[in-house]
């Protein structure tokens, strides 16, 4: 109950730096301090110049098609049954959401060179040669930010099971995976930077 009895404290201090938040507890400061919106996330220049040029390419072309495709639509009369004009509505929003969604995200980009890390484990942009103990099959990967993953390229998240199983080991290192079917164990072969 005594937190409950600061609360209108807390929340009128909210915006004010943490030097000033009298009565605040110390858990909710460093909460405050920590918060992912604030949280760096790291990516290479590649998958920083493709995320600007998503941006531009929705908000010079998309856009401005989207609200012809509106206005069309509006001419065609009543809006409650018009297919053409809802479809574009919800181009629109998608367009929008993604739009807010890359601009809040590009000040907290944090450009990693992978050809400057040079280090014998991996780490953040790491090309990464693996062979399956159980099947014998070669795998690749580059370990990449989350805006730039995508498996069919070969590029995993940081974040992903996989990358995080290996952030930190070295060719000839064996290592057990966690994967959603089960567990396969795999042999770090090749560790590269480029």
């Amino acid at each position: 109950f005594e937190f409950l009895a600061k609360l209108p404290i807390i929340l009128s201090q909210w915006k004010r730096p943490a030097s000033d938040r009298v009565g605040m507890p110390p858990r909710a400061i460093r909460a405050c301090r920590h918060s992912p919106m604030t949280e760096r996330i790291p990516i290479t220049k590649n998958g920083l110049d493709k995320l600007k040029a998503e941006l531009q390419h929705l908000t010079a072309v998309e856009r401005p098609a989207i609200q012809k495709a509106i206005a069309e639509a509006r001419e065609h009369g009543d809006l409650r049954e018009n297919a053409e004009y809802h479809a574009a509505k919800e181009r629109q929003g998608f367009s929008e959401g993604r739009i807010q969604e890359i601009n809040a995200k590009l000040p907290r980009l944090h450009v990693v060179d992978p050809a400057q890390q040079g280090a014998d484990t991996i780490r953040f942009g790491a090309r990464v040669t693996l062979e399956n103990l159980d099947t014998g099959e070669t795998l690749r990967y580059q370990i990449v930010g989350p805006d730039e993953a995508n498996l069919k390229e070969q590029r995993i998240s940081f974040q992903s099971p996989i990358a995080k199983a290996l952030i930190g080991k070295a060719a000839g290192d064996v290592v057990t995976i966690l994967i959603p079917r089960g567990q396969i164990e795999v042999e770090i072969t090749a560790v590269e930077y480029s």
